[in-house]
């Protein structure tokens, strides 16, 4: 480290750079199904827009090593924020043009890119600037930092929008079309000043970063590397079971989550709940968030008291089972705000409880191995590949089945998610002191026992 790393406090820039990593995100991949559904879009092309935005998410292992090689860590963040500063103030402005949508289109396409750089480089200065005892001291507050950025988006500015849209444009809240440009455009400006104002703030306090002791030297050696990573990968005992699982495991999610947001918006008369952007702002992107973090701490300590082999059934419960909420919601379309709430709260308590087992299974299952990195981005990159697809279809088959067929269908995509579980293969096994016997290095003959 140099000195200048030593003395600036990682509380100076952890938080903000993974605050400034969820605000891109989840405008990108969340908050746009709700705008596009605000500007009048339908739900076939506004889940499947915003879906097929998760693409360069889901790909970054691809590209991570390339932006390794040159300048420094920093240097990539501060570029890429200030990119994103740019690009939003772009889409502020292209949004007073008459036909606006494809311009829009391309720049979030560009700006998805961009976003998936800022989260390479940003997690490489915390890994790198870090030593083993600070990163786990500050893990939490990165997680944190993380979360508040979703919150801030899906309930702040979702809000911020609707209110502006109401109250200073005097428009119908539960009314389509392009009315909603302005209040959207005052959104999307603000978050490039906030982009600006982040950049600047981590170019005085994020520390550079240093390279990894395998950072590759040239293209040529990033490239087999690479190769070399995916090689082994599909080496691993039991692979394609586990390759299933991350697929699988989490499919009925993917076909939900656009469309139970389109739900909460749409007018009662097309079976939607017809919440305003307000509403669904507190509603979903507060009380949901907060239930989902408090049930990823209960899944945790499940995990930990049972073990994940003996959890994972009822893991899978969690994720799937409650989905059936949004059927009842559909079915009643409750007006009770209350009501609403506890739905949407049950739906994400259990989906967070749920999903720890989701990634702990990625990590001492399919990632432990020579590039154990590299490999739990793969499972990763295949769970998001899962969410883009599914969410690319799941608002054009909504349409066709309705409301309460979806969800009926939704349920029914859970069956493959208890299959797999039956079916996904533990290996290495885990004593109760946290070590584990790893057998991995037996099967591919190039893999490291290090989990």
């Amino acid at each position: 480290m140099t000195s200048k790393q030593k003395t600036t406090h990682p509380l100076y820039w952890v938080p903000s750079g993974y605050f400034t990593m969820a605000l891109t995100y989840n405008m990108l991949t969340a908050a746009a199904v709700v705008m596009f559904s605000n500007i009048g879009m339908d739900n076939a092309r506004a889940a499947a827009y915003a879906s097929a935005l998760g693409l360069a998410y889901t790909v970054k292992p691809l590209f991570a090593a390339f932006l390794e090689m040159y300048k420094t860590k920093k240097f990539f963040v501060l570029l890429s924020q200030f990119i994103l500063a740019a690009g939003f103030i772009c889409v502020a402005l292209v949004m007073s043009l008459p036909d606006y949508v494809m311009i829009m289109l391309v720049l979030f396409w560009v700006l998805s890119f961009v976003g998936s750089a800022q989260d390479i480089t940003t997690d490489g200065v915390y890994v790198t600037s870090l030593d083993a005892k600070q990163q786990a001291l500050f893990c939490g507050w990165q997680s944190l930092s993380w979360n508040l950025g979703k919150l801030a988006m899906m309930s702040v500015m979702v809000v911020l929008s609707g209110l502006l849209h109401q109250h200073v444009f005097k428009h119908d809240p539960h009314v389509s079309g392009p009315e909603w440009t302005s209040s959207w455009q005052i959104v999307f400006a603000l978050m490039g000043g906030i982009m600006l104002a982040m950049a600047f703030w981590h170019m005085k306090f994020m520390p550079d970063g240093s390279r990894a002791e395998n950072t590759p030297k040239s293209p040529a050696e990033a490239m087999s590397t690479l190769w070399d990573a995916f090689v082994t990968f599909f080496q691993k005992r039991g692979i394609w079971v586990m390759i299933g699982f991350a697929l699988l495991f989490r499919v009925s999610f993917g076909f939900l989550n656009a469309p139970s947001m389109l739900f909460m918006k749409d007018a009662v008369l097309n079976g939607g709940l017809a919440l305003t952007n307000q509403e669904f702002g507190i509603i979903y992107g507060t009380f949901g968030l907060v239930a989902l973090l408090i049930g990823s701490l209960v899944g945790g300590a499940y995990v930990a008291k049972k073990g994940l082999q003996k959890a994972i059934f009822p893991l899978c419960f969690c994720v799937n089972v409650p989905n059936v909420t949004f059927l009842i919601l559909a079915i009643y379309q409750p007006q009770n705000h209350m009501l609403i709430t506890a739905g949407v709260a049950i739906e994400q308590f259990f989906f967070g409880i749920g999903s720890v087992g989701f990634m702990i299974y990625l990590m001492q299952q399919l990632a432990p191995g020579k590039y154990a990195t590299t490999h739990y981005a793969f499972g990763t990159a295949l769970m998001g590949l899962c969410m883009m697809l599914t969410g690319m279809v799941s608002g054009a088959l909504q349409q066709m089945m309705g409301y309460i067929g979806y969800f009926v269908f939704v349920m029914a995509a859970t069956i493959p998610s208890f299959i797999i579980c039956w079916f996904a293969p533990f290996h290495i096994k885990h004593d109760e002191d946290g070590s584990s016997d790893n057998d991995e290095g037996k099967e591919t003959g190039t893999a490291s026992s290090t989990a």
